[in-house]
């Protein structure tokens, strides 16, 4: 039985959790798609295939350390392959060794068991604070477009 929109939310969270960024990236499917509606001009909207969403993930752990899930609500919707997932994570900036909070809705479709699709909506604005500023935040979304 291939996983369902929600199992990959689940497994997703839990590699997030122990800093396996490539084995959340492994969770799309290789024609996958990861969208952020509301990234900023510097910051990429929309990435398209499993390599481009690992490549993307590549330094994450470099700036950020997650360490647990503070809530987490996963709604069912009339689609069955489709799931709102709304959750926040807890950890460290890396830099700085300072604690974030960051909360994020994702729209999340399954196809086959894989992520078909995957759109992000989180705060640039609350990214940037969390983690000290704009600068540093630009020089984590740099370090993610120098490559894609």
């Amino acid at each position: 039985m291939p996983r369902t929109a929600r199992d990959l939310v689940e497994e997703g969270l839990r590699r997030i959790l122990v800093q396996d960024m490539t084995g959340f990236a492994d969770l799309w499917a290789a024609d996958g798609v990861l969208e952020f509606p509301f990234a900023s001009a510097e910051y990429p909207s929309r990435l398209d295939g499993r390599d481009a969403v690992r490549e993307y993930l590549r330094d994450y752990n470099n700036y950020l350390a997650p360490e647990r899930v503070v809530a987490r609500e996963i709604h069912e919707v009339a689609d069955a392959d489709r799931v709102v997932a709304e959750f926040e994570v807890a950890g460290t900036i890396v830099a700085s060794g300072q604690p974030y909070r960051m909360r994020y809705i994702a729209v999340i479709t399954a196809k086959d068991g894989e992520i078909a699709h995957y759109r992000d909506y989180w705060s640039p604005l609350a990214a940037a604070e969390a983690m000290g500023g704009a600068g540093e935040l630009m020089s984590f979304a740099n370090s993610t477009t120098s490559t894609t």
